[in-house]
Formats: structure tokens, sequence, C-alpha cells
């Protein structure tokens, strides 16, 4: 049987449900759907999606402590046969980054890694972020595969790794999403082989296709965008692979979110 996995940056989970989530839940072919920076409480965000919850949807959450900020989610057609909040790094464990859950033999993680600002202290904690989780996954890879399963990380990792990433790449040099340590720790990751980007994979050596475009000027319109949601998936499983999207909106005006849905099915 296949399984379809979406991750999505929902730049608010109240203001999405209001704006079209809501309807992409009724329609989507996804079996599990991951959310980031839900900017609710876990009540806020069961009753924002209530209806999708009515119609048979489950739902489990990690909010931040820090109210109005950050939060992933995991929703799924079958309740997960297991949850986990955070990584293991105390400076982290409440912040709303990081939730996984196991659906029978695949495991199921939504990250949402801090923006950062180069340059100042926010880069700092992004920094020590990605210290902390690139550990945890590199524990995580050995830990699966040894107990047979596979494993998805998806969601808003905010680096886009290589130039075919970021339509603006010469722009963004010296900016938080496109640093060189950034990339190269993407790189390093994908480089052990535990871990594979699978929607770069599947589309091969193009620009994009991106999933994030600013609010701001025309950058949705022009495409001016930047691939910063990945899905990285363990060897095994990033070999049954049949297909990678982005569900880009048809329409400025037909957005309800600045990311769009990243969308794999797995055979």
């Amino acid at each position: 049987m296949s399984l379809v996995i979406t991750t999505v940056n929902v730049n608010g989970v109240r203001a999405a449900a209001g704006k079209g989530l809501l309807d992409w839940l009724a329609t989507t072919s996804a079996d599990v759907v991951c959310l980031q920076e839900v900017r609710a409480s876990d009540d806020q965000l069961r009753r924002a999606i209530a209806p999708a919850l009515d119609a048979g949807w489950h739902v489990v959450g990690a909010e931040s402590s820090a109210k109005g900020r950050a939060g992933v989610a995991i929703v799924s057609r079958v309740p997960a046969d297991a949850v986990r909040v955070g990584f293991g790094a105390e400076e982290f464990a409440d912040a709303g980054r990081y939730l996984e859950a196991d659906f029978g033999a695949v495991t199921v993680g939504s990250l949402y890694l801090p923006t950062g600002e180069a340059d100042t202290p926010k880069q700092d904690q992004k920094e020590r972020f990605m210290k902390e989780f690139a550990a945890y996954l590199g524990e995580r890879a050995a830990d699966v595969t040894a107990a047979g399963r596979d494993m998805v990380v998806c969601g808003d990792w905010n680096i886009a790794h290589t130039e075919r990433d970021i339509k603006n790449w010469k722009g963004n040099v010296r900016k938080s999403g496109f640093l060189p340590g950034e990339r190269e720790w993407v790189g390093a990751l994908l480089d052990t082989g535990r871990w594979r980007d699978v929607a770069r994979e599947h589309h091969g050596d193009v620009a994009g296709p991106y999933s994030w475009w600013s609010y701001r000027g025309k950058a949705f319109d022009t495409d001016a965008g930047w691939r910063i949601d990945y899905h990285l998936v363990t060897p095994a499983l990033a070999e049954k692979v049949v297909e990678a999207r982005v569900e880009r909106a048809a329409t400025y005006a037909e957005r309800w979110s600045d990311h769009a849905p990243v969308t794999v099915r797995f055979r």
C-alpha cells in the first residue's frame, strides 16, 4: 500500500484554517500531514481544525512555551502508535520545534528549524539547534535502521541547500538561510548516507521547485522563491518514492500560507 506524506508551514494554523487549510485537508490524498509554525496552543489547534477532526483526522501537537510562536503538529488519518516531543536538547525542550510519531513501521518527524538572523543571537541559537539536531539525526537513523524501521523528517528546515534551491541566491549569500555554514550542514547530513533529500532526487538538477515565497512584492508571481521545506528520508524508504511535488497555489489570492504543501508518495 502507498503512503503519502505532506509537510507545510501554515504560518499560523488559525489564520490558515480560515483561508483554505480546511478545504485542502478535505481534498488531499495525504495519509500524514506535518504542520509547522502552528502558533497556537494544542487546544487552539484542535479548535482551529475541528471540522477535519470531526471528519476523521487525528492530531498530535507540540506547542511552544512562547505564546503565539513556533509550534509543530502531525495530522493523520489513523492515530499514531507512539508520540515523542523534542529531540533531547534541553534548551529546545519546550520550544515547539520538533515532534515525531510512529505509524506502523514508519516514524514521521515534523520539524520547524529556527529562522535565524546573520550576526545576531538568533543565528547563534539556530546554530546550537543545528548542532544538537544533527547529532540526534545520526543516532535516530542508526536506531530505526537497526530496528528494521523507516523514518521521514519533514518540515521547514529554513535553509536553502544549493543555488538550485533559491531563485535570488546571489542576493542572499550573507543572509540566514543561505549562509555557507548552513548549506554545509545540510550537505553533511546527506553525505553520511543516512538521509536522502528525496524531493531533490526526484526533480533532479533543476531550479526549485520552490516551496516558500515572501508576501512582499511580486515574489510569488515571478516565482522568486526558496526551497526550504524538505522530506529527509532513510535510505530504504527513499527507494520507494514514486512522486514528489509542491502544491503551489494557482494564484496569489488562493494561498493560505506563504509556504506551499510539499507532498511525497511512497509505494
